[in-house]
């Protein structure tokens, strides 16, 4: 596939990245060399692939493009993850070296040096040369599971997602998301791949420090999921204050058909545009847009597939079709597809598993032009006294009550599904364990719905359901 000579591609002409901490700008060649110093470091270490830890930092984005430019493969690691954990996954997955190495004492097999932990018992565990990047699958519990993406996956993926959202030159992105979180990773490549400008701010999106380096750069665009969304309209967020935001994408989960109206009428306020997108980290990620004009027509849907892919659904049987208004598990095919998870450290070395053919564990239709609809998960289904519910569904309903309950979790518990119902009084929780007993003819004891003062999130800011079942 992609060797060495393809490395540059994700910058294009005039890339730049600026480091709003300390106002650092690089472009040209002074990036060029920057990206190419990263380059030597990690080619200094052993052979296999490199646990890089990212933060939204300059030199994490320099290391990883250091990696891109060298084929050297990378494992993009939270740099939050406990020591514990971190030593576990290096146990299971043996790479060449962690870098920057955290505080402690490296794991058996490894020695600190240089600012790493550089393996010495053994070789690093081999390596498909297809292999470019391993990305966390969010939200995973227990062992964690392993993207295996390409070079072809990543940069198919990020030239379709520029040509949709019409991304150029004289755009200007802020680091919104982490970049070991899919999406976070796509909007760096992404405008990269189009000789944009991407300013690294490390602060949260919901800070003000953020909106200051928005303000200072002149961004042209935010990348946010639907917990965000929800906090900012509260906020009443105004884009009009910030002169050349013009661009708002959505993904990393549904956002209420409600807040999509809202948002969509507030930045054509603005004169400027809303894209709801769909993907997954196993797609590299992306794999649906919806053109920002058709949102008002089509304001449930993610769009059709990105250019370069199709969708289409699976019945019961296995049989897929393309007939519209029929549901069933979406089935995406495209060169952004993964080449398969990692699962161990022998499976670092296997070439594509998956076909380009990729079973998302959504549910959804398509409608006459193709655009998608999505429904639900797969394995988002509890009990209620034996009868088989979505939790996604569930959430909507208590959303539409009218109790005013807008951030909402559903996890399941035995023959019952708990609702955390964020700020919410105890009076409004019980009127809405009703409300759903209501529609659904079942005994409210069934939906426990509880206050709780702010739901847990992940750092990629999506629902931290795991945290939820564990106090369940």
């Amino acid at each position: 596939m992609h060797g060495c000579d393809d490395a540059a591609v994700v910058l294009g002409e005039g890339a730049r990245l600026v480091d709003a901490l300390s106002g650092r700008i690089l472009e040209g060649n002074g990036l060029g060399a920057e990206i190419s110093r990263e380059a030597e470091v990690l080619a200094a270490l052993p052979p296999g692939v490199v646990f890089a830890r990212t933060g939204l930092d300059l030199p994490s984005v320099l290391r990883y493009l250091g990696a891109f430019r060298s084929a050297r493969p990378v494992a993009l690691i939270d740099p939050a993850m406990p020591v514990s954990a971190l030593i576990r996954l290096v146990e299971w997955l043996r790479p060449a070296a962690v870098t920057p190495a955290p505080d402690g004492e490296p794991p058996f097999g490894y020695v600190a040096k240089d600012g790493h932990w550089v393996r010495t018992g053994g070789d690093a565990a081999e390596v498909h040369p297809d292999l470019a990047v391993l990305l966390p699958t969010s939200g995973s519990s227990g062992r964690p599971r392993l993207v295996r993406l390409s070079r072809t996956a990543i940069l198919s993926n990020a030239r379709a997602i520029a040509e949709v959202l019409g991304v150029s030159s004289g755009d200007v992105a802020p680091t919104s998301l982490p970049l070991h979180y899919s999406y976070g990773f796509s909007v760096l490549n992404s405008h990269l791949v189009r000789g944009a400008t991407v300013v690294v701010e490390p602060s949260s999106v919901l800070g003000h420090g953020f909106w200051r380096t928005v303000a200072e750069y002149g961004c042209t665009s935010l990348a946010a999921v639907p917990y965000h969304y929800e906090v900012l309209v509260r906020l009443e967020f105004d884009p009009s204050r910030y002169p050349r935001l013009r661009t708002l994408t959505q993904a990393g989960g549904k956002l209420r058909p409600e807040l999509v109206t809202e948002l969509d009428r507030t930045m054509r306020t603005a004169g400027g545009r809303l894209y709801v997108m769909y993907g997954q980290t196993e797609a590299a990620p992306r794999m649906a847009t919806i053109p920002a004009e058709r949102l008002a027509e089509k304001p449930g849907s993610v769009g059709p597939a990105l250019p370069g892919g199709r969708f289409s659904i699976r019945h019961n049987d296995g049989s897929e079709t393309t007939h519209p208004k029929i549901t069933g598990e979406v089935i995406y095919r495209g060169p952004n597809v993964m080449m398969g998870y990692a699962e161990d450290a022998a499976s670092l070395a296997l070439g594509d598993e998956t076909g380009g053919v990729l079973s998302t564990g959504d549910l959804g239709y398509l409608d006459e032009e193709g655009f998608l609809f999505i429904t639900g998960r797969l394995k988002r289904i509890g009990r209620v006294f034996g009868n088989r519910i979505s939790l996604d569904d569930l959430e909507q309903a208590v959303r539409s009550t009218g109790l005013g309950i807008d951030l909402v979790a559903a996890v399941p518990a035995d023959d019952k599904v708990v609702l955390f119902a964020e700020g919410a009084a105890k009076g409004v929780c019980t009127a809405a364990s009703r409300a759903l007993a209501d529609r659904l003819h079942l005994h409210a004891s069934g939906f426990d719905v509880r206050p709780i003062a702010a739901i847990p999130v992940l750092a990629s800011g999506k629902i931290d359901y795991q945290t939820l079942a564990e106090q369940v």
